[in-house]
Order: C-alpha cells, then structure tokens, then sequence
C-alpha cells in the first residue's frame, strides 16, 4: 500500500479494531476468574465501614457501585467503582453508555456488615 493520507488512516484503523477485538478476547478469557473482595472486611480495619465517597458527604458508605465500559481511546475496558451511601446509591444510574460493549457492567452491591 503506498504511503497516502488514506492508508495511514486506514492501517490506524485497522489496528483500532485488532486492538479492541484483543481486548475484548482478553475479557472473555479473565470473565472465569473470581472477582476480586470488594473491601477489606477485617475487624481490626479502622476504616470500616469505609465513608461515602461523594464530596462534602460523612455518611457510612452502604452500598458499592461498579461501572465497566470500554475507555474511549480504545484501549481496553475501564472499571469505575465508588462506594456510597444509601442516599447518594439511590441518584447513581449509568454514566457512560457510549462505553457500552458486550462485557459493559453495571452493578450496585450491598457492603458486608461487621458484627
């Protein structure tokens, strides 16, 4: 192919999508292992239960909040995960669908309690 504004543009084209479909691949083949623990869950974390993570908010997070979408430069999936309170769990809806692909995650768990 000769060395054109189109082929450069084609042959970057291409190496999106074999990249993507790579990933992709990579993600079907991880979608058999265990998920990571959600948080540490010892009692002697003085951490727990772990605050909200929204700005300006002191409550006890109740809930954990896990987002996997496709990052947009295309290279490879991206996991979001926020832990809230019940209130601020209540507004959280999905916030990036143009991320959407077939392994697109979006999940609300509630935390393990210590007693």
């Amino acid at each position: 192919m000769a060395d054109t504004k189109e082929g450069r543009e084609k042959q970057a084209a291409d190496e999106k999508r074999r990249q993507m479909q790579r990933d992709i691949r990579e993600a079907r083949e991880r979608a058999d292992e265990e998920e990571p623990p959600i948080l540490r869950t010892d009692e002697s974390d003085e951490d727990w239960p772990p605050e909200c993570r929204r700005r300006d908010c002191s409550e006890p997070a109740t809930f954990l909040v896990l987002e996997r979408y496709q990052e947009e430069t295309g290279h490879g999936a991206v996991e979001a995960t926020a832990a809230l309170c019940e209130t601020h769990t209540a507004a959280e809806s999905p916030t990036n669908l143009d991320g959407v692909y077939e392994d697109y995650v979006f999940r609300v768990e509630p935390l393990p309690t210590m007693e």
